[in-house]
């Protein structure tokens, strides 16, 4: 097997490039995985291709096998699916989720990849670590049966907390998003949609997932008397400002953070990272989960793609980076 493979970096602010590696030999606790998938999650991989982490959480949020220091060059990214050449027995040619940044090929301990279900495609495995982060923000946000539950911010991880929660029974879930043509993903996704200024009031849970500082203001004035707003988003280093005054205290709302880091404490003794991580996976068996896939490229033209699709104005779900292992195969 060649020992040579090729890796996504970001060398500066706002410019990415290929680079050749060498990968280390594979110990017999190792496993070697080739690269079929992976994927670009827009939120956290746009903050740090445009180098905007905040100095003094460089250290928290490095990816597991990051190469290299913020704000670059670096090797970022923690959302591969790919195929096992050699390793234990039980994993030799199976497929694999590793939290691993967009390279070809890898050598990692065989505890870092989780087998990918029979029921799940490669090609939408990508997904999970944002299924993974939106089953946190469900567990944080203590979502109940019947619940009248709000998403703001139609983005991967809002689509996948709205989708979450709708299979809540009895749950009534909206996403609101500022973008009209979100509204035919929420319908695949089976739950209701409305933009800001049609939004239903008076919501038992918000979760805000939209990035941006006026979506928090609409997410505190969806919440109902005493309800819970759980903030998803994560803004780098800007500086966000948010209505605390209005009927906020009124209204005696809880505004309550939410980050995959860590598993909410109240299921912290029972759920592993590995668990919570294998429940995501499974969780990916639904087709209509492909609607959140909106783009893809080529490994080698990733370095062009990135700017645009990590940008402001950029409008895409989830990004799929194909690898030449699956040259010529369906996505």
């Amino acid at each position: 097997m060649s020992r040579d493979a090729r890796a996504f970096w970001t060398v500066a602010p706002g410019r990415g490039e290929i680079r050749a590696e060498t990968l280390p030999a594979a110990a017999t606790t190792d496993v070697v995985v080739r690269a079929l998938f992976s994927g670009v999650s827009r939120g956290s991989e746009s903050l740090v291709f445009h180098g905007g982490v905040p100095t003094e959480e460089y250290q928290r949020m490095r990816a597991p096998f990051q190469a290299g220091d913020f704000p670059g060059p670096l090797k970022y990214g923690y959302a591969s699916v790919g195929r096992v050449e050699s390793g234990p027995a039980d994993l030799a040619g199976r497929t694999v989720f590793c939290l691993f940044p967009h390279q070809t090929a890898y050598v990692v301990p065989a505890t870092a990849v989780h087998v990918v279900p029979d029921d799940v495609p490669a090609a939408r495995a990508v997904l999970a670590a944002n299924m993974e982060t939106a089953l946190n923000g469900v567990w944080d946000a203590r979502v109940l049966p019947g619940d009248r539950v709000t998403v703001v911010g139609g983005g991967t991880v809002g689509c996948l907390v709205a989708w979450l929660a709708g299979r809540i029974p009895g749950c009534d879930v909206q996403l609101v998003d500022i973008f009209a043509d979100r509204a035919g993903i929420a319908q695949h996704l089976g739950v209701g949609f409305a933009q800001p200024a049609g939004a239903a009031r008076a919501r038992d849970v918000v979760i805000h997932a939209s990035g941006a500082p006026a979506g928090l203001d609409t997410a505190l004035a969806l919440a109902d008397f005493e309800a819970t707003v759980v903030e998803l988003s994560w803004y780098g280093d800007r500086a966000v400002t948010a209505s605390l005054g209005k009927a906020f205290h009124a209204q005696r709302l809880t505004l309550k953070s939410s980050q995959v880091g860590h598993v909410p404490a109240d299921r912290r003794g029972r759920w592993s990272y590995a668990r919570r991580l294998a429940a995501a996976l499974a969780l990916l068996a639904d087709p209509a989960l492909d609607a959140l896939i909106t783009s893809e490229c080529a490994f080698d033209d990733l370095p062009g793609a990135m700017p645009s699709l990590t940008s402001a104005t950029s409008r895409a779900l989830c990004h799929r980076v194909r690898y030449p292992a699956v040259s010529g195969l369906p996505a």
